[in-house]
């Protein structure tokens, strides 16, 4: 019999965003891949087999555990060889789901950045760390990107056998190639979009959410605007928080300087028609948007959090500021977008510093490093 895996998100919209290919080479390894989330299937590769299963985007509802004791079955019935979890809220249901199964799979937690750190309030910082901990005892792997993450799974030995770090999931630059036809639409959306040639254009691709803090980007913006600083700003995304921010963007008064293009896989020519890519995140693990933007030549403004101080440098490849540091950030702003060759400079270190994170280098050696082994011959 070949080996088995049950691949877990709390989306399959995570899962056909960043995982296609790992879901593909897993089914090239020989394993016979279920992938689980909730919501719409559609865009897995052919071959994976969909498990649906309905999780809430909130720790304590009571679906959720409703959705562990369903996984617990599905775990009993199909036997998996080892199962792979993503995103902590799936991570913490699906291997409760194991710990009420009664079966020994290989368990693998790969930590796209765990939701609290130093900083974080007591009161949301111990509930996250105990279903860690909770969980530790069916957790074979915990994989981490950044170095704070690694602290906190050495510190509180949230795994059971080893602790892997890995350079993120990786990105596929081919992406973001400059072709013809991104230029092309690349000028249609400055036109839609009513740029001029001396806009600083920020670029913000994130679900939205309280975490992403949005938010803070407009009041910015409103700053900016006050003292003439010529700005725009493209929110890149969808999430709970969309319609709030949309009308918080009226409120604040930079309604006309703000777009909003929805969701969508087409960034290349965003990310090209922007002069600086912007997070205001309170924690990351290792952030696709800044990636992406690097590797299409600009400079990173970033909160100075785990996940951006892996990947920007201040002075090298883009600016850190403090976490809800408006003045900061608008300094940064008014700097870079004064002097282009800062930006190009910047532009050009992050190029370099974001080959380390290609997807044809990171896929094999995550491969090897994660899925190597069956569970039998990682315990011989």
């Amino acid at each position: 019999m070949g080996k088995k895996i049950l691949y877990a998100a709390s989306t399959f919209g995570h899962l056909t965003t960043f995982h296609i290919p790992y879901l593909e080479a897993l089914m090239e390894q020989g394993y016979e891949v279920h992938a689980m989330g909730a919501g719409s299937a559609d865009g897995l590769p052919k071959g994976v087999i969909p498990v649906e299963m309905p999780f809430e985007k909130k720790m304590g509802s009571v679906r959720n555990f409703v959705c562990a004791c369903k996984t617990a079955l599905r775990i009993r019935r199909e036997d998996y060889d080892v199962i792979s979890v993503h995103t902590s809220l799936a991570a913490f249901f699906v291997r409760l789901g194991v710990m009420l199964s009664g079966k020994k799979p290989w368990v693998i937690n790969t930590v796209h950045g765990y939701l609290f750190d130093e900083k974080t309030s007591w009161k949301k910082r111990i509930p996250l760390l105990l279903a860690e901990k909770l969980t530790r005892s069916v957790t074979n792997v915990v994989a981490v990107m950044n170095k704070q993450d690694k602290k906190i799974a050495e510190d509180h030995k949230l795994y059971k056998d080893e602790l892997v770090v890995i350079n993120g999931m990786g990105i596929d630059v081919k992406r973001f190639e400059r072709t013809p036809e991104v230029e092309k639409r690349m000028e249609q959306l400055r036109r839609q979009y009513f740029i001029g040639p001396k806009d600083f254009v920020m670029i913000c691709v994130a679900e939205f959410s309280q975490r992403k803090n949005q938010e803070f980007l407009l009041k910015a913006m409103q700053q900016l605007k006050k003292e003439g600083v010529s700005c725009r700003l493209i929110l890149v995304g969808t999430g709970e928080k969309f319609e709030r921010i949309k009308s918080l963007a009226v409120r604040y008064s930079v309604r006309q300087e703000t777009r909003f293009p929805g969701y969508t896989r087409d960034l290349a020519p965003l990310y090209y028609l922007a002069d600086a890519s912007v997070s205001a995140s309170r924690i990351e693990g290792l952030p696709f948007q800044i990636m992406e933007a690097m590797s299409c030549g600009l400079p990173v403004i970033a909160s100075g959090v785990k996940g951006h101080i892996d990947l920007v440098n201040s002075s090298t490849n883009g600016i850190l500021y403090e976490y809800n540091d408006l003045e900061g950030f608008c300094e940064a702003v008014r700097k870079l977008s004064a002097d282009k060759q800062m930006q190009e400079r910047m532009g050009q270190a992050g190029q370099v510093k974001v080959q380390k994170y290609r997807l044809e280098k990171v896929l094999p050696e995550n491969m090897k490093k994660l899925y190597g082994k069956t569970k039998a011959e990682k315990e011989e």
